[in-house]
């Protein structure tokens, strides 16, 4: 049974070492890039890192809460210069005060009051100055002001901030259940603002390389240990060559675009055999290659067309045509072997083949020559007799066994005196050829049959080229050619493994 190219042999202790480091290695590189991509979408997703609500159907107001996993936003800010908006915070801090003493001494309490119409104010003034604007979550005021609007029940959300906190409905309704509406459904919202800081050459500010910085080191550093084993085991290999053979892990190196990365981290997984990707490549692999040979083929088939219908159409055709004659060859050693070849395979048939043939060749002659007696010798009246039939048929295999004897003697001779040195006989061969060639060019040159040939081979040269295409569209294409291997492989699978009786 043959072994899969992706099932490798064991190996011994000194490459085991290697292949743990490779695969401790390729971990890593796996590690990074998923850190790269958290990187790369954390801007975007913070408000789900900070709320960590999963909102499956964006359409529909419902909320997945996802309490198990860790708020990452203290942390993972300061990385990216992310600092809470300074007017949203003092916002929430206010209404922390005030939800202390109001819980304290109850709405009643006159400071209480005061606060609550601070909060009233501070409400307003965030709807009309619009902080969110900057930061790009200008969506979550919007939102702020549809859940006031739907809270209480009014067309303005300013009237709505000032209606909830105002005495009148405050002393209607129960604290504890307005608190929960505005923990809940406001403060969440107000919290996504914040504002990034610039550095100083005017970029927002992004530290995320000091996290990359020792992965990059470790990675230019097993590209220099890699470097360095190819060179051990070629020798004769140049350092630049040998550094080039690992011109796949630069994207590993590269402070941007790090999600190109993806690509040396999969090479690096499949060659340390933690993932399986050669079945996919080959199917992959043999997708692009049946495109690319039914591309070729055409491209290739109109060139050698193109090609020949120039040769064809060229006034230069007899001159060609004369170039075949031996004295108009520049290359003597071409002229040498197509003789030996000629001398060594002309004797092959006519002394070995062609005798072996002679029960064949006597047995087809044999009936050819009792059709045609049959047809012309017979007359109608006798050709119904036994005796007369029989006495045909041995004349006729008389006759062809005699007539292919006579045949085979004179291959046989002919094929002995061929594969004999004979100097005139090469040279008389060599004239006869000329001759031919230089008739044929000058009748060519003479008659008006030179045009009216190449006309009729270059219009048999252009329908041969639009059947080929148009028989390769009627077979389907990539898809065609793709059934018919995989229809290959499983028979040719099926009857490999099928036991024998």
């Amino acid at each position: 049974m043959v072994r899969p190219r992706w099932q490798g042999f064991k190996l011994h202790h000194r490459a085991r070492a290697w292949r743990r480091w490779d695969q401790a290695l390729a971990l890593l590189a796996a590690a990074n890039l998923a850190w790269v991509i958290f990187d790369a979408t954390y801007l975007p997703l913070r408000n789900f890192w900070l709320q960590r609500n999963l909102y499956p159907l964006p359409s529909v107001p419902l909320a997945v809460p996802l309490p198990w996993l860790p708020d990452i936003t203290p942390f993972y800010d300061p990385i990216k210069g992310i600092e809470p908006h300074r007017d949203t915070q003092a916002y929430v801090r206010h209404f922390q005060d005030l939800d202390r003493l109001a819980v304290e001494r109850g709405t009643a309490d006159p400071e209480v009051k005061r606060l609550f119409q601070e909060q009233a104010r501070l409400t307003t003034e965030m709807i009309t100055t619009n902080p969110f604007l900057n930061s790009g979550n200008a969506g979550a005021l919007e939102k702020i002001k549809s859940q006031l609007r739907t809270r209480a029940g009014v067309d303005s959300a300013q009237q709505s901030a000032d209606f909830l906190l105002s005495d009148r409905h405050l002393s209607q309704s129960d604290w504890a259940v307005e608190r929960q509406f505005w923990t809940v459904k406001i403060l969440p919202l107000v919290q996504v603002n914040t504002w990034r800081s610039i550095d100083a050459n005017g970029q927002p500010t992004d530290l995320s390389w000091r996290i990359d910085t020792p992965f990059r080191l470790l990675f230019l550093f097993d590209i220099l240990l890699r470097t360095l084993r190819l060179k051990r085991r070629y020798p004769a290999i140049r350092w630049r060559d040998a550094l080039l053979r690992r011109w796949i892990d630069l994207p590993l190196l590269l402070p941007f675009a790090r999600l190109l990365r993806v690509v040396p981290v999969t090479e690096r997984l499949s060659r340390a055999g933690l993932i399986q990707l050669e079945p996919l490549r080959a199917v992959i692999s043999r997708g692009v290659v049946a495109l690319l040979a039914l591309e070729l083929f055409e491209v290739i088939t109109v060139r050698v067309v193109d090609a020949a219908q120039q040769v064809i159409r060229s006034p230069q055709l007899p001159q060609r045509v004369r170039s075949f004659c031996s004295y108009q060859s520049t290359d003597v050693n071409e002229q040498r072997e197509l003789a030996e070849l000629a001398r060594l395979w002309l004797p092959l048939l006519l002394t070995q083949v062609g005798p072996n043939l002679r029960p064949q060749l006597v047995a087809l002659l044999s009936h050819l020559l009792q059709r045609s007696m049959e047809r012309s010798v017979r007359p109608e009246a006798l050709r119904g007799l036994p005796a007369l039939q029989r006495a045909e048929s041995e004349l006729s295999l008389q006759l062809a066994g005699g007539l292919v004897d006579s045949l085979i003697d004179v291959s046989r001779g002919a094929g002995g005196r061929i594969g004999q040195k004979d100097p005139v006989l090469d040279s008389l061969s060599t004239q006869t050829l000329d001759r031919f060639w230089e008739e044929l060019a000058r009748v060519l040159d003479q008659g008006p049959i030179l045009e009216r040939s190449q006309d009729l081979l270059a219009s048999l040269l252009e329908d041969l080229k639009r059947s080929s295409f148009s028989q390769l569209r009627d077979q389907g294409g990539v898809d065609a050619l793709i059934s018919e291997l995989d229809g290959l492989n499983f028979n040719r699978t099926e009857s490999s493994t099928r036991p024998q009786a």
